[in-house]
């Protein structure tokens, strides 16, 4: 028998037995909706994460004081000066200065009081990070005092629909340091562009105040949480991280763009793995079901096949015709699955404000894969139609 013509019996076997197809076509369906649907949105966070570690800059460093602890993060102490002039001095470092942060403080305005990040900076920040780009006014100079750089979201909150605060206005900060509630008034100098996005919103949560006026209002003294640094050569970038480590030993962690990007493709990849095995369980689950279905088909055939046999099809023609039917199911299951699941994926992206990733790659791997597992969840049955003795199969009730 032609190619052709196994394929044709088989679909026309697909279409005889339309509620048993249907049965396996659900399992199928759902399965590969499932993997597509959490597969999607683990790339999509990925792909969000790249975009914007776009903007930390390629010859930017982030030096935290510390080494990662499972479960705790970055543990360590605090800089000092001491250890923010080794780094100045570290060949091809162009700019160094340090961060104070880890801290929330209340906004009040209008009668109404914002939780909000907030970050103490000396002027250079804002040269390292030219990301944090400005919607309006200006950043810190040497001279500043009681001055403050907003987020966009807590100029325009998610909530309201025109600003709150608007550029030279003064703001009340208040927050709780030593057992003490403590105020301070700020003026307005600067409003930031929204950053977006799920890593975004802390950024266009902050409000970031002058190194002086951070230290006067929390007391911390000449003790910093973080030292950025920019290079003077990108090539330069192994050796400069190097020459850190190597100068400060082990109680720091240097962070790069490079090396953030690998730390969380490393996590999400471990999560996609997951989630997209635990989705596939269920594919195969399905597969068991297709086995289970074809075996009764072919008990039900075994006649029809002894009269193919009789009239010159042979056992590779049979073979290829059950494999033919798990393969239609697989294919068709696969396509509609990954359909649904980039739906899905889109439900889900909404409803946790996160991108999902829509490529065709993902598409083509989960039909192929719903194909193979079909494929091979019909080898057993149409192995056995395969071997049925003609005679016997004509005379089988």
């Amino acid at each position: 028998m032609r190619l052709v013509d196994v394929v044709i019996l088989a679909a026309e076997g697909v279409k005889d037995r339309k509620f048993r197809f249907a049965l396996n076509l659900v399992g199928i369906i759902i399965s590969c909706t499932a993997i597509t649907g959490l597969i999607s949105v683990t790339q999509g966070m990925g792909d969000e994460v790249s975009e914007q570690l776009e903007m930390f800059g390629p010859n930017n460093i982030m030096v935290m004081p510390g080494q990662p602890q499972p479960g705790r993060g970055i543990v360590g102490y605090t800089f000092t000066w001491r250890d923010l002039e080794i780094i100045k001095r570290i060949p091809n470092v162009k700019i160094a200065t340090p961060i104070v942060g880890n801290k929330i403080c209340q906004v009040n305005v209008r009668g109404k009081t914002y939780n909000v990040f907030i970050y103490g900076v000396y002027p250079e920040y804002f040269t390292i990070f030219t990301n944090q780009e400005l919607s309006e006014g200006r950043t810190f100079s040497r001279g500043d005092g009681a001055v403050v750089v907003i987020g966009a979201k807590i100029a325009l909150p998610p909530d309201e629909d025109e600003p709150i605060i608007y550029l030279g206005d003064r703001v009340k900060l208040q927050a709780r340091v030593g057992g003490e509630t403590r105020e301070m008034m700020f003026r307005v100098i600067g409003i930031m562009k929204e950053v977006g996005g799920t890593f975004g919103s802390e950024d266009d949560n902050a409000i970031t105040i002058p190194m002086r006026a951070f230290q006067q209002f929390y007391d911390v003294g000449g003790e910093f949480d973080y030292i950025a640094a920019v290079i003077d050569d990108t090539e330069k970038l192994d050796e400069v991280v190097w020459n850190i480590e190597d100068r400060m030993g082990d109680s720091v962690t240097v962070m790069t763009q490079e090396g953030i990007q690998e730390m969380i493709g490393e996590v999400l990849g471990t999560v996609e793995a997951v989630l997209g095995g635990i989705a596939a369980i269920s594919l195969v689950v399905a597969g068991v079901g297709i086995i289970n279905t074809m075996t009764i088909s072919v008990l039900e055939r075994t006649q029809e096949i002894g009269i193919m046999k009789a009239i010159g099809a042979k056992s590779r023609d049979v073979l290829f015709m059950f494999l033919s039917e798990a393969l239609i199911t697989g294919l068709i299951g696969g396509s509609i699955g990954a359909l649904t699941g980039f739906g899905l994926g889109r439900g889900i992206g909404e409803y946790i404000n996160m991108p999902v990733s829509f490529s065709p790659y993902l598409s083509g791997g989960v039909t192929g894969f719903a194909m193979l597992i079909c494929t091979i969840s019909g080898l057993y049955p149409a192995w056995r139609a395969a071997n049925l003795n003609p005679v016997e199969a004509l005379r089988y009730e």
